[in-house]
This record gives C-alpha cells, sequence and structure tokens, in this order.
C-alpha cells in the first residue's frame, strides 16, 4: 500500500511539473518579449519627437504594456544624423521625418522601414508684422520667395536649423522648388540646433522659419514664444510624416533586437496609435484611417529636389 502511494505521488509530482512547464511555455509565447537579461537598444530619433515628449512616452508605454525588459538609449538629432548613425549600426532603431533622405538610405539596403505611424504639418512662422506678406501667399514656395525678397530688401530675417535635419531637409527642398539660394545672405541665419532652439532664436530677433507644429505648439502653449505667429500652411508641400526604422547593420542583426522591433511595429500601428490620440491631440496625428493618404504623400516627398 505504502508503494502505491509512493508511486501516485510521484506521477502526481510529474504530473504537476508538466503543468508548470506548460503554462510557462503558454506565458512566454504569449509574451515573448518576456526577455532576460535586458536587452539595451540605441535608438536615434529627430529631435521634434523628442522634444515634445512622444518618443519617450511611446517606448515606456511599450515596455510597461509588453512587460519588455528593454532598455532603450535614445540620441536626439537631426534626422539626417539620426540615419547616419542607423545606417552603420551605431542606433539599431531610429524615428525620422526626411523622406528623400530616407529614400537614399532603403535604395543602399542599409536600412528597414517597419512602419509610417504619425504625421503633422510644417508651418510656416514669423513675426506679427510679416513684412514679406507672407500671409497673402498662395503656397510654400510663393512664401519662401516673398521672404528671400524681402531679406534683399533688408527687411526680413530667416533663421534655418542647418543640421540636415527633417526640417532643414525640407526647408533646402523649397528654396530649390523657389530656384533660389540663401546661402551666404546675411539675413540667413544658421543655428544648427533643435526645433526649440531655433524657434527660440527666431522669436528672440522676430525672424521668419520653418517649424513642425508639434514643436511650435508645444513652445507657444508653454509661453516661450511671444512674437511670432502662424502664416503659412500648405499640405502639397508642408506634409510631416514620421517613419520607424530598423538598420541592417550587422550590429543590429541579433535575435532579442529583431524581436523588440517587429513587438514595436505592432505595438507603435495598434496601441501606439491610441497613445497619440490620447496625449499628443494637435502635435501629432496618428495614420490609422490614413494610410494611404500618408504614403501616397511620404512617396511624393521623396521626388523633391
Amino acid at each position: 500500500m505504502g508503494q502505491r502511494r509512493m508511486k501516485s505521488l510521484i506521477v502526481l509530482i510529474v504530473l504537476l511539473m508538466v503543468l508548470i512547464a506548460a503554462s510557462t511555455y503558454v506565458i512566454t509565447m504569449h509574451n515573448s518579449l518576456f526577455i532576460q537579461p535586458q536587452v539595451t537598444i540605441t535608438v536615434s530619433t529627430t529631435t521634434s519627437l523628442y522634444q515634445i515628449g512622444v518618443l519617450d512616452t511611446l517606448l515606456n508605454d511599450f515596455n510597461n504594456f509588453t512587460h519588455a525588459n528593454v532598455k532603450f538609449n535614445v540620441l536626439a538629432k537631426g534626422s539626417g544624423e539620426a540615419l547616419r548613425l542607423l545606417a552603420d549600426g551605431s542606433a539599431c532603431f531610429a524615428f525620422v521625418h526626411a523622406p528623400s533622405l530616407e529614400l537614399q538610405y532603403l535604395e543602399q539596403g542599409k536600412i528597414e522601414r517597419l512602419a509610417i505611424f504619425a504625421y503633422n504639418e510644417f508651418i510656416i512662422v514669423g513675426p506679427r508684422t510679416d513684412p514679406a506678406n507672407v500671409n497673402e501667399a498662395q503656397n510654400a514656395i510663393e512664401a519662401f520667395k516673398r521672404i528671400y525678397y524681402a531679406g534683399e530688401r533688408g527687411l526680413a530675417r530667416f533663421v534655418s536649423r542647418g543640421d540636415l535635419s527633417g526640417t532643414n531637409v525640407r526647408e533646402l527642398q523649397i528654396w530649390r522648388l523657389a530656384n533660389l539660394s540663401p546661402e551666404g545672405k546675411s539675413w540667413y541665419l544658421k543655428t544648427s540646433q533643435g526645433m526649440a532652439q531655433t524657434l527660440i532664436m527666431a522669436d528672440n530677433i522676430q525672424a521668419y522659419t520653418l517649424t513642425d507644429i508639434g514643436s511650435w505648439l508645444k513652445l507657444k502653449n508653454q509661453g516661450k514664444i511671444q512674437n511670432l505667429v502662424e502664416l503659412e500652411k500648405d499640405p502639397s508641400y508642408l506634409l510631416n510624416v514620421y517613419s520607424f526604422y530598423i538598420s541592417k547593420s550587422p550590429a543590429c542583426n541579433n535575435t532579442n533586437i529583431l524581436n523588440v522591433a517587429y513587438k514595436f511595429k505592432e505595438y507603435i500601428t495598434s496601441r501606439g496609435q491610441d497613445l497619440i490620440i490620447e496625449k499628443y491631440k494637435g502635435l501629432l496625428n496618428p495614420v490609422r484611417g490614413n494610410e494611404t493618404m500618408v504614403l501616397q504623400s511620404w512617396e511624393a516627398l521623396t521626388k523633391l529636389k
């Protein structure tokens, strides 16, 4: 009788172990991001997403929602530098908004786009007195022409980021479309800094500049902008599209990093869209519901020379 009890006990213990193992397997499969030890991923990002706070919000919520054990080291750069870091493997993820530059790296096979996840718009802002009469322009190209000729007459100044950021790239594209070059002009100033610093400088000297609307509204709502106003919007030339990329460098070809990348793609195209609406309405728009329009705009923007 004692032996039977012992055998029954052993069978019960074995069954319990099998159940525990099966449960652990199911939980692990359900949430494959439960990674041990901690994964560290360097992320390069456009300064606009960093300065308005949206990227930190998304990365933190991703970790909390998925129970992922990921440490994100964020490098806030202009999109040009963010893409360079991504291409050479110094960063494995990137969040950028410079379609023409993105296309160059895509065609070189150095990066992979995982999602277009948000958009807003660039706007031209300037002094309330609007000495270049930008407010009367029919589009962004005409607005830049007005600024140029007002600058030549000593009536206006323009502050450029001058850092190959997504904003700076778009600005340079519009100057080229206007067949004008402000380079070297005394009224054309460069900050080589982020959007917030550029806006504050433009505000201090009452100059024109190009900005993403998210950065503009955040600074304006904080009372840091006193002398500038919105003057020109143009959906044809000033749509601003944000994309999420992964590096194809061997330095990022790691199972855990790739796992996080594709899980983050799922997150940013689902729950992340809701979070953008909830916390950043007016500053940033989720692509959900407008995927075709935004993709077509991205493709059109890659063709701007």
